[in-house]
């Protein structure tokens, strides 16, 4: 188990497709236990494998660490089976975008499925902010990000500052 350094945008890992997993194996048992550990030491309620550098489906999720006991879920190769027609908003924060933050409008349930640690079938259904971070993660997995969910303008600023403080951790 490691705490691993996270993936910035723009790095082009974030924007790629994600392969699924065909097996659970010590390595995918180990990038689990990776993710969970990064993910609660950069203080996130989430985290997709591309955000540490794998581009598999695999990904962490945690909202009630904040409010005291850990409640972690990890899904390997999860699936929104189900969505609400009904709609929340939510503002929503990246570690792959650090310091920002946007209102992104999300359905307000989900049910998702998919392989727990074991092999075995798991089906969550969520609502509020467990709803909302799931679609958030497994949007990961599939290249899509934050600020695919926000106006032009608003995105485009983003993406400045985002190049602008990459260009500053390269020099």
């Amino acid at each position: 188990m490691a705490v691993r350094d996270l993936r910035v945008f723009p790095d082009p890992v974030l924007r790629q497709q994600c392969a699924e997993v065909d097996e659970i194996d010590e390595t995918v048992l180990g990038l689990l236990d990776d993710l969970a550990q990064s993910m609660y030491a950069h203080k996130g309620v989430g985290l997709a494998a591309p955000q540490i550098g794998e581009a598999v489906r695999v990904i962490t999720v945690d909202v009630d660490q904040r409010e005291g006991e850990p409640k972690l879920i990890e899904m390997i190769n999860p699936e929104i089976v189900e969505f609400s027609e009904e709609k929340s908003d939510y503002e929503e924060g990246c570690l792959s975008f650090p310091g920002e933050a946007e209102k992104v409008v999300r359905p307000a349930r989900v049910t998702v499925r998919a392989m727990a640690r074991d092999g075995k079938s798991v089906e969550v259904m969520a609502e509020g902010l467990l709803a909302t971070a799931l679609q958030h993660e497994i949007d990961h997995l599939d290249g899509v990000l934050l600020i695919d969910h926000i106006s032009r303008l608003k995105r485009a600023m983003i993406n400045k500052r985002m190049k602008k403080r990459a260009r500053g951790m390269n020099s």
